[in-house]
């Protein structure tokens, strides 16, 4: 028997509708008290709009490849520099001081904070690409549609025309750090360009673009040395000839010179007989006998000189057979006449100074040829150091060339930003005009305080239940009373009592449609005006 008192009584859900039907009261009122309060004190909440606009990164209008952009801040690195500034203190505080913001007696810095609470910016990224961000939404929360929609239309232009200007002055930064970078390079080129030419101006005549020819050169010296030892060689065999056929003039003439006189002995009593007839002819006439008589001795000895010469050459013919022509004959300054033997000393002479010029032509060929060998084998030498000094000038030259390259792209990317046709935003959605409040959801705390009603009416009814405790059937008896039921008495009402019992349902069922009525009117007029 004890072990039948401490089993469990389970109900059924027909046992539990009996209670919710017959605690009905008890659910409803709560509910409907908890909901009333709830709708209530809702329309008192405070009340805000949300306006929202969308701003697109467009894109620069010329294409990459012609003008390469020198500002590469992706979208939510420039957006949160341009939060940066725009929510900066002094900003948002001239905007609160222009618009009369926040007039409800805080101060001005809490209303900075509270408009930088009320502005909201969220990224907009591409659905075939989420990380790749193109626009963002910008909004912002007032106290009227109108004020949110002027706040929003003030800050959409703040950030356009805020990322119009950082992007321009990024821009010429940029060109103004190039161009800084640029005139260092140029200075630094200069400086190395200056050291390569100081050492090709030393070693003028050593570098190793001038080997090839010194190389040329160097062999024509040689040739021209060569020409010049054949060309002394040749004098050198010419004055031997010459001083022979001297020789054999001189052998000559002293055979000749037996007692006669000699064509040069003839040659000096012309001269002096020529000299006589000028000064007689200068005292007398003509026809003077001291005239025509030293006329007629001139005419004498011309032919005695004549006739000295003929043979003397004919003796020397003899005397040289096969030897070969006769020089030419010169004239003999001094005397006014030629001889072979005035013409051989005349070809000795003219040698001998052809050979002193050869061989001072040979001297310096020699020092010549020695200068373009010492060129020669100090080239590698200079060669190793002109690298070592071109090697910085090369640098200097590529990091310039680079520098510029990139500086002229920047000042058309800069030229691109002054004219508002490099990447910007653009306004695709402007303020939006709310129409409904976007901070209480009339509908969302109706439905609560419905939920929150219902919960506390079924807390109640089990309350309930669990302090006042009934037998109401006969299983309820199982484990209080140890003897079974024999026979249960139904309860007998009169006919007035089921017909108070009757008006009483309708009652009822009225306070119930009323209640249900007014809260599917409040939830509809709360979801209309959501």
């Amino acid at each position: 028997m004890p072990e039948e008192l401490d089993e469990p009584v389970f109900r059924s859900w027909e046992e539990y509708w009996e209670i919710a039907v017959r605690r009905r009261w008890w659910i409803l009122l709560p509910m409907f008290a908890v909901w009333a309060a709830v709708w209530s004190i809702s329309w008192f909440l405070p009340v805000t709009y949300q306006s929202e606009s969308v701003i697109l990164v467009e894109q620069q209008k010329v294409p990459d490849q012609y003008v390469t952009p020198n500002v590469n801040n992706n979208l939510q690195n420039r957006l949160q520099s341009l939060t940066e500034q725009i929510l900066s203190r002094t900003r948002l505080q001239e905007l609160v001081d222009h618009l009369q913001l926040y007039r409800n007696g805080t101060f001005s810095a809490d209303a900075v904070d509270q408009m930088r609470d009320d502005i909201k910016i969220d990224l907009v990224s591409v659905p075939e690409h989420p990380g790749d961000y193109t626009a963002f939404k910008l909004r912002y929360s007032a106290s009227s549609p109108k004020l949110a929609q002027q706040v929003n239309s003030e800050l959409t232009s703040l950030f356009i025309s805020g990322n119009d200007k950082t992007q321009r002055q990024l821009s010429e930064n940029t060109t103004e750090f190039l161009d800084a970078q640029l005139a260092e390079a140029r200075t630094n080129m200069a400086e190395q360009e200056a050291k390569v030419a100081a050492f090709k101006e030393k070693h003028l005549g050593e570098l190793p673009s001038q080997l090839e020819s010194n190389m040329q050169i160097l062999a024509g010296l040689q040739s021209q040395l060569q020409g010049t030892q054949q060309a002394l060689d040749a004098a050198g065999q010419q004055r031997l000839y010459l001083e022979s056929l001297l020789q054999q003039y001189q052998s000559a003439q002293i055979a000749f010179s037996d007692g006669s006189e000699t064509p040069q002995t003839l040659e000096g009593q012309l001269v002096e007989m020529r000299l006589k007839l000028r000064e007689l002819q200068a005292r007398y006439t003509k026809d003077h006998p001291d005239v025509v008589k030293l006329k007629s001795q001139i005419a004498e000895a011309e032919r005695l000189k004549k006739q000295s010469e003929s043979e003397l050459a004919a003796r020397l013919k003899d005397a040289k057979s096969g030897k070969g022509d006769d020089p030419p004959a010169p004239t003999d300054p001094e005397q006014g006449s030629s001889t072979p033997m005035m013409q051989l000393l005349s070809q000795l002479k003219v040698n001998q100074m052809e050979t002193s010029n050869l061989q001072k032509h040979q001297r310096a060929l020699e020092s010549q040829i020695a200068a373009y060998q010492v060129r020669l084998n100090v080239t590698p030498e200079t060669e190793q150091e002109l690298t070592g000094i071109s090697r910085g000038y090369e640098e200097s030259k590529s990091n310039y060339n680079s520098l510029l390259q990139k500086q002229m792209q920047s000042q058309l990317a800069t030229s691109l930003e002054q004219r508002q046709q490099g990447e910007q935003f653009r306004v695709i959605d402007p303020p939006s005009l709310p129409k409904k409040p976007s901070s209480v959801s009339y509908l969302r705390l109706s439905l609560g305080g419905l939920v929150a009603g219902l919960v506390l009416g079924l807390g109640l009814t089990i309350l309930l239940e669990m302090i006042n405790v009934r037998v109401r059937q006969e299983k309820d008896l199982v484990g209080i009373v140890p003897a079974g039921i024999l026979v249960g008495i139904p309860h007998l009402s009169t006919p007035g009592e089921a017909q108070v019992r009757l008006l009483r349902r309708w009652k009822e069922f009225g306070i119930v449609t009323a209640l249900v009525l007014l809260i599917a009117v409040g939830n509809l007029y709360a979801f209309l005006k959501s």
